[in-house]
């Protein structure tokens, strides 16, 4: 469950009657993607589905930019309806927007796996925002709602069985309830807090350059989507909880948050423990997280200012800590030999996302490098680290401004007691595989076709699928190496 989009569906807020007679009349049968976070540097990414949090900070952006025209043409506005007739501006009067994103892809794999061949998946993503200030006079308030329509097959449980799933969009097939929260901004508009169901993805652990690409881990990475409880409160799933974010100064962002241990607590698949996305737990044990972010030669508010001439970059550090019981994955399983299970568990993060090279200030040419490292006890974890890293070239070609060529890699290393594990049933097994790491490389390209349109081919090659373990229909011999090419098309209604 992993990368979830970032070109952020337009925020939405008017009645739910409204939003679902939208969506009947749009929605096709079925394919689309979400589109990743935009960001000055480069397009958004597939990798995890956008909430309505970007167009609802978009309401409070800077008045010149609010005021500037949009584009009206339809290969140049940002999404397919462009307003609607007038609908859209009319609602924006009173504080209120909505949002409608279709993501499709076709991926298979050509070699390796339990088995050979494709599988599509697409999930449409809609939303609904308000502005409280607008809506009825309340200064710096944002109330939120969005939900998935998931349909398809996911490639990754069906024939690879790796940990870092193909597609950041990969889920059980429903629909679902995905956010609802609402934030308001303090006096002083240095502070604002958040408050209701919500997708730790969208905020925690991002980092813009690796959103380009469409395997999860490069979304929600790897080590939390497989340590935490039901993978954690990320795509599809979400869990209550208050989050406060605060910018002491224009570089140093802080945030903060409080939630429910677990999202779909139970046994067996979580997905179909919280079906439609409404079971709001508490008592489930806690999930504290926070990350202080350090950003360096930002774009400036107001687009009529002058821009910085360095190269910009965002630096994060953050940790979390889950009060549940974690079984040990060593002794868990047979109850000999050591504790059972563990009380808590934890991770620390680091994210760095920098801008290296571009001609010029203004030139929409640039390339950029990210990296990511998760850590945490192999004792109770099944992935004790996890590492992506990649480069990505916006605007490679003349006359593409907004097309993105990346390459990037993902690591996924086995917890010690995890290969502990594996070593003891080698014993009883001659040829049992030995468990250590899984490696994924990507090469991705995105096109945009239109600002509302974009296509993204997809190739990935991944090495000793989830470290080594062994193939089902052979468990003297680990399931092969695995090659997986990918198209994904993404619109915005």
């Amino acid at each position: 469950m992993k990368n979830i989009l970032k070109s952020r569906l337009p925020g939405s807020g008017g009645l739910v009657t409204l939003s679902a007679l939208l969506s009947l009349g749009v929605v096709p049968a079925a394919f689309a993607q979400t589109s990743g976070e935009n960001a000055p540097a480069q397009p958004a990414s597939p990798a995890a589905p956008a909430s309505s949090a970007g167009a609802a900070d978009q309401q409070q952006a800077p008045a010149a930019d609010q005021n500037a025209a949009a584009p009206t043409g339809l290969w140049e506005r940002s999404n397919l309806f462009g307003d609607m007739g007038g609908l859209r501006p009319w609602l924006a009067q009173y504080g209120l927007s909505f949002g409608l994103q279709e993501t499709s892809e076709y991926m298979g794999n050509v070699s390796g796996g339990t088995s050979r061949g494709g599988a599509y998946q697409g999930v449409t993503e809609f939303s609904l925002g308000m502005d409280t200030q607008k809506a009825f006079g309340l200064p710096g308030g944002i109330f939120n709602v969005s939900g998935f329509q998931i349909h398809g097959t996911s490639l990754t449980s069906r024939n690879l069985q790796t940990l870092q799933n193909a597609s950041g969009i990969e889920a059980d097939a429903s629909t679902r309830l995905w956010e609802l929260w609402y934030q308001q901004t303090l006096p002083g508009g240095k502070v604002d807090v958040k408050v209701g169901q919500q997708s730790l993805d969208q905020e925690f652990m991002v980092s813009q350059y690796a959103n380009t690409f469409m395997n999860a881990t490069f979304g929600w990475s790897v080590l939390p989507s497989v340590d935490l409880p039901a993978g954690g409160p990320a795509y599809p799933l979400s869990s209550l909880g208050v989050r406060v974010r605060a910018t002491p100064t224009d570089a140093i962002t802080v945030l903060g948050g409080v939630f429910d241990g677990n999202p779909a607590p139970g046994e067996g698949d979580p997905q179909k423990l919280n079906a439609s996305g409404t079971n709001f737990n508490l008592g489930n044990g806690a999930l504290v997280i926070g990350e202080i972010q350090y950003a360096i030669n930002q774009p400036p508010a107001n687009n009529s200012d002058p821009k910085p001439s360095g190269m910009p970059g965002t630096y994060k550090l953050g940790f979390w800590y889950n009060s549940n019981r974690f079984a040990d994955p060593a002794t868990g399983v047979t109850g000999v030999g050591g504790p059972v299970s563990h009380r808590g568990n934890y991770s620390i993060y680091a994210v760095a996302d920098q801008m290296v090279w571009r001609p010029s200030v203004d030139s929409p040419q640039s390339v950029g490098v990210f990296a990511r490292v998760m850590g945490a006890p192999g004792d109770r974890n099944l992935v004790d680290l996890g590492v992506n890293a990649g480069v990505t070239l916006k605007a490679p070609f003349k006359g593409r401004d907004n097309d993105v060529a990346g390459l990037a890699v993902g690591y996924a290393h086995i917890g010690s007691h995890a290969q502990d594990f594996a070593s003891a049933q080698a014993a009883s097994t001659p040829g049992y595989p030995s468990r250590s790491a899984e490696t994924v490389l990507e090469a991705t390209y995105q096109y945009q076709i239109a600002p509302w349109w974009q296509l993204q081919a997809d190739f990935q090659y991944f090495f000793r699928p989830a470290g080594g373990i062994p193939d089902p229909q052979n468990a003297s011999r680990r399931i092969g190496d695995e090659a997986v090419f990918g198209l994904r098309t993404t619109v915005a209604f």
